[in-house]
């Protein structure tokens, strides 16, 4: 009796699993592999829904990619804001954490506190950032005018407003990394770091030859999810900017969105997706065999 209730336990773990491994796959087919290759397909038509017109051009869509002015500075603009928002953030975070794991006192605190803007919703962080950024009643311009400097424009000028919009993203999402850096310096054992000072090596030399080494694998994932996070980097753009002062703060994302929802042209607009995806999965590999490699050595 004992055998078959043992047994029947077994299948039934067996048939949960399958059944949980075909939701699994189906809810990635649905969400990412189906939508992707619709993407795909129809980035050689020329696709207008409205219309009902679907036809083929072939590589005609990826050819008038780089023909385009619009898309050239949305791919400079694209680049800027991720590398930008991405050493800022890694930076400024890998800092904080640096000065909170040296703390015991108030540590948790301020790492709630750090956390804080990071489960604000962007949309209101961007309103609030827009009063922030206010010409004349917003608070940096208004630190400006107490001591008696001249007042910004910040979103309102083309060359502050792409700028503008990477502090507002650091701010926001430097809190993760911190948290996520914190556990990984947390985790560095203690005996490496008193054997480098038995050694003689200083707080700098013990960082770079105990520490980051130690946090590398951590440091790989803040890096690589900042990275793929801005490089899609919408929202913000749309609410703060709208693309604009003109064409300066033109991101990939907000170019697809403009192509596809003002001026109807899907075909084009899933040509700009897949060569987003490509690019972000190609960085992506880059940068895992340049930090995996370097960590072997």
């Amino acid at each position: 009796m004992k055998k078959i209730n043992s047994l029947q336990k077994q299948d039934n773990k067996s048939l949960f699993f399958i059944l949980g491994m075909i939701i699994l796959v189906l809810y990635y087919a649905i969400l990412f592999i189906y939508p992707l290759s619709l993407a795909i397909i129809r980035s050689f038509y020329d696709w207008n829904p409205l219309k009902g017109s679907l036809k083929f051009t072939g590589v005609k869509n990826y050819i008038n990619l780089f023909k385009n002015p619009l898309f050239l500075i949305s791919l400079k603009n694209t680049i800027i804001f991720t590398v930008l928002a991405v050493i800022g953030r890694v930076l400024i975070s890998l800092l904080i954490s640096l000065g909170l794991v040296s703390i015991t006192k108030g540590r948790n605190f301020l790492r709630s506190t750090y956390f804080l803007p990071v489960i604000m919703p962007i949309v209101a962080v961007s309103i609030i950032w827009i009063w922030v950024y206010h010409p004349q009643s917003g608070l940096i311009n208004m630190f400006l005018d107490m001591f008696g400097l001249q007042k910004q424009l910040f979103l309102k000028t083309p060359s502050q407003a792409l700028y503008s919009v990477i502090v507002m993203v650091i701010w926001k999402d430097v809190g993760y990394s911190v948290i996520i850096f914190t556990a990984g310096l947390l985790g560095v054992p203690k005996n490496l770091k008193e054997a480098a000072w038995i050694d003689g090596a200083n707080r700098r030399k013990t960082f770079f030859a105990v520490t980051f080494p130690s946090i590398m694998p951590t440091f790989t994932f803040v890096l690589i999810t900042a990275l793929i996070s801005y490089f899609q980097s919408f929202v913000e753009i749309f609410i703060m900017t709208g693309g604009g002062p003109g064409t300066s703060s033109y991101v990939l994302s907000y170019l697809i969105f403009d192509q596809a929802f003002k001026s109807f042209n899907f075909g084009y607009a899933s040509a700009i997706s897949v060569f987003l995806f490509s690019l972000i999965t190609l960085i992506t590999v880059i940068q895992l065999k340049v930090l995996q490699g370097g960590n072997k050595e």
